[in-house]
C-alpha cells in the first residue's frame, strides 16, 4: 500500500493494485482529525465516547482530503454477520442496516465502513465498473464474508471471481492475534484449509494464533479469483497504533478508522 498525505495532514493508505484504474479506495489512519486521546485524532466513531460533534469534523476532514462531498457518503450498521446492501444514488448519505458490506454501481458514491482490527476488504471488478466493501472480524471470515460480498456482486452486476481485483487492507495480523480454542474449532468446521490459518508461537498447549489475512484470500482464490489479483496490505495495526486504532492493542480505549470507495468515471472495461 501507499501512504499518502492530503492537503489538510490528512493521512490514508491506497492499495498499489488499485492504481491507474477508475477506482478510489483509501484507509484512513489516526491523523488529521480533531479528537482527543484516547480516540486521538481522526476518529470515525461515538460509540467509544467521543462526541458527535467532533467525528463529524472529523469525517469532513477526511471527505476534503480524498475530495468527496461527505453528504454522500453510504455507511452501515455493521453487526459482525455476512449481510450485503446494494445502493444506488438514491442511498447517498444513508446508513444501511444489518449488514456489514456494501456494493454499488453507483459512480461517485463513496461506501464507508469502520475498523479496529476487524479486515477492510474492496472488491473491484473492472468489465463491469462495480465496486464492494465489506467487514470482516473472525466471525465475519469464518462464516464466508469475502465470498458472500464476491457472490453479492456476481448475482447483482455478473461480476465474474476471474476479472475481480481484491484489497485486504491493515487490520490485526498472525503476529498479534491470539484467539480462543473455540475459534479454531469453528475454523475446522467450516474452512477448508483451517489447520494452515493458525500457528502457535507460544507453544502447543497455548492458544493458538490466527491468520485474517489468509483466510479471507484462501477462499476468494478457492472462489476463483488469481491469486495475483489480490492485494494484501500486511500492515498489523495492533502493532502499528502510531498509524492504526486497535481494539487489542489499546484494550478499547480508541477510536476507528475507516475504509472509504468510490468510483470514478468508467473506462473501456478488461
Amino acid at each position: 500500500m501507499q501512504r499518502i498525505t492530503h492537503k489538510n495532514n490528512v493521512i490514508t493508505y491506497t492499495f498499489d493494485s488499485l492504481r491507474g484504474l477508475p477506482v478510489h479506495a483509501h484507509v484512513s489512519t489516526r491523523h488529521g482529525g480533531v479528537s482527543p486521546a484516547p480516540w486521538n485524532s481522526l476518529n470515525f466513531s461515538v460509540r467509544r465516547g467521543d462526541t458527535p460533534e467532533r467525528v463529524a469534523q472529523n469525517r469532513g476532514l477526511l471527505a476534503q482530503g480524498v475530495g468527496i462531498d461527505p453528504r454522500m457518503i453510504v455507511t452501515c450498521s455493521m453487526i459482525h454477520g455476512t449481510g450485503i446492501a446494494k445502493v444506488d444514488a438514491d442511498d447517498a448519505g444513508t446508513r444501511q442496516s444489518d449488514c456489514d458490506g456494501l456494493i454499488t454501481d453507483a459512480v461517485g458514491l463513496p461506501l464507508m465502513l469502520t475498523f479496529a482490527d476487524c479486515t477492510p476488504l474492496v472488491f473491484y471488478d473492472p468489465r463491469h465498473h462495480v465496486l464492494g466493501v465489506s467487514h470482516a472480524g473472525w466471525r465475519g471470515t469464518l462464516n464466508g464474508m469475502s465470498l458472500a460480498t464476491l457472490w453479492a456482486m456476481q448475482a447483482a452486476y455478473d461480476s465474474n471471481p476471474a476479472d475481480m481485483r481484491v484489497g485486504i487492507g491493515p487490520s490485526i495480523g498472525p503476529a498479534s492475534y491470539q484467539v480462543g480454542r473455540e475459534v479454531l474449532d469453528m475454523a475446522r468446521a467450516k474452512l477448508p484449509h483451517a489447520d494452515d490459518l493458525f500457528h502457535w508461537p507460544d507453544g502447543p498447549d497455548a492458544n493458538p494464533h490466527f491468520d485474517l489475512w489468509q483466510a479471507n484470500a484462501r477462499g476468494l482464490i478457492d472462489a476463483g479469483v488469481p491469486p495475483q489479483q489480490i492485494e494484501i496490505a500486511g500492515i498489523d495495526t495492533a502493532q502499528n497504533t502510531g498509524d492504526f486504532f486497535s481494539h487489542r492493542a489499546e484494550q478499547g480505549r480508541c477510536g476507528l478508522f475507516v475504509s472509504i470507495a468510490w468510483l470514478a468515471e468508467s473506462r473501456d472495461g478488461l
